[in-house]
């Protein structure tokens, strides 16, 4: 079914969205090239390069961007913007929006992917999960008068999910698939804390890891580790 609707959305919705007629393999081509790159950060040339490989399958940037809108109004896919906040090293932050499908399923079957594929591929799934948390974020946060963010500066550290309410209160999330990942997240956090400029920016609310398995508890140094199951509990 996600398959065909996949179809659908090539052949006819981006049609009508736009009142442009647009070539149904470009499109599906793509959202080859998002689901590939779900949840990470990707830029048009990115894209552009992605979907050249195809052979007679050019799309100009100025194209992908009007591709691109028209995604987002069919509510396909959705941006996670970058939490822009004060640093007190000399790193840059990252600008660039992360884009995720409003439905991970989406993913799958944009790349034809199925069960045996993904679990030959486990850093790609991990990836999908990701995506799937912070759909549910996003959820909880439009409820609670907040937005969902993500963090990643010059040097390399990287937050999965910063969730802000406009008076400036925030929480951060790291989302791990796997238990195994919680003491490498935590780090991650515990360094985020670290770099910002506290004359500035508010301490965070929580520090949160989310996982796909186990169980929920704090820590001893404060960090929820939460398992998706328990998420909107």
């Amino acid at each position: 079914m996600n398959r065909a609707y996949i179809d659908l959305l090539s052949e006819v919705d981006m049609r009508r969205i736009s009142n442009v007629k647009r070539d149904p393999l470009k499109v599906q081509n793509l959202l080859r090239s998002i689901a590939r790159n779900t949840a990470t950060i990707v830029n048009i040339k990115t894209l552009e390069s992605d979907i050249r490989k195809k052979e007679n399958n050019i799309l100009s940037r100025p194209s992908i961007y009007e591709y691109l809108d028209a995604l987002k109004r069919l509510m396909i896919i959705e941006e996670q913007p970058a939490w822009n906040t004060h640093i007190r090293s000399s790193a840059s932050l990252r600008k660039r929006p992360k884009y995720h499908f409003a439905d991970v399923s989406l993913s799958v079957a944009a790349l034809g992917a199925d069960f045996d594929s993904l679990l030959d591929d486990l850093n790609f799934v991990g990836f999908l999960f990701e995506s799937l948390v912070t759909h549910d974020l996003r959820i909880y946060a439009q409820a609670n008068d907040a937005k969902v963010y993500y963090y990643q500066d010059s040097y390399g550290l990287e937050v999965d999910a910063i969730v802000q309410k406009y008076n400036g209160d925030w929480i951060a999330f790291e989302i791990k698939l796997g238990i195994g990942q919680i003491e490498d997240a935590a780090k991650n956090l515990h360094k985020l804390v670290s770099n910002l400029d506290k004359t500035k920016v508010k301490p965070p609310k929580s520090l949160n890891i989310i996982t796909g398995t186990g169980i929920s508890y704090t820590r001893a140094d404060g960090i929820n580790v939460i398992s998706l199951a328990s998420l909107g509990v």
